[in-house]
């Protein structure tokens, strides 16, 4: 029995051309372009920067969300809330300053509440960003690995991996004296927990 291919399907490796004749003559092909800095967490958990138009397809597509958590203090972008809007994806917003030395420090409330938000499995699929994906993105991660009792050598490293080439010691120095009690104490949690390592 022999197997037949349409002429659209048989595309030659190495020929970007072909490539993109084929994807203009089928007129389903959509660019999937993840925000800069854009990693998986953990299962239903994501980082990224700030997602931009050109993003929308791969938010909307690959990570089919239902809520976003920003750190950034600004008022939300107008084509984002209508993106928003229309996916039914819940925005929360917790806006932190950044550690910028020597004046400003994130806040540790600001923190809390946004790792509560994240440790609510009913707000998963989550995509958390700031403005790069880089710092204060960097800080709620190492929290939340801290939670999850991450040794702190491990923290760091994925901490450094993101923020280069500029990490700061006062993102550093915020994870490492995270009070982990202030989450991990609340009941409210216990029964929305998502079943992650070290929960």
């Amino acid at each position: 029995m022999m197997a037949t291919l349409s002429s659209s399907s048989v595309v030659l490796a190495g020929d970007p051309a072909r490539v993109k004749a084929v994807e203009e003559e089928d007129g389903d092909y959509e660019e999937l372009i993840p925000p800069e800095n854009f990693a998986m967490i953990e299962k239903g958990l994501y980082r990224s920067g700030f997602p931009k138009k050109k993003n929308f397809a791969f938010l909307k597509k690959s990570l089919q969300l239902k809520s976003i958590l920003t750190l950034v203090l600004e008022d939300y972008p107008l084509a984002n809330t209508e993106f928003n809007k229309m996916h039914g994806i819940k925005l929360l917003q917790f806006g932190v300053p950044g550690n910028k030395e020597p004046f400003v420090d994130i806040p540790e409330d600001g923190i809390v509440a946004a790792l509560k938000a994240v440790l609510d499995k009913r707000n998963h699929p989550m995509l958390i960003h700031c403005n790069k994906g880089k710092h204060r993105t960097g800080c709620l991660v190492g929290s939340l690995r801290k939670v999850q009792r991450w040794a702190f050598s491990s923290i760091f490293d994925e901490y450094i991996r993101f923020s280069a080439p500029k990490p700061r010691m006062m993102d550093q120095q915020f994870i490492e004296l995270f009070k982990t009690e202030r989450v991990t104490e609340e009941e409210s949690l216990a029964d929305h927990l998502p079943n992650w390592p070290g929960l």
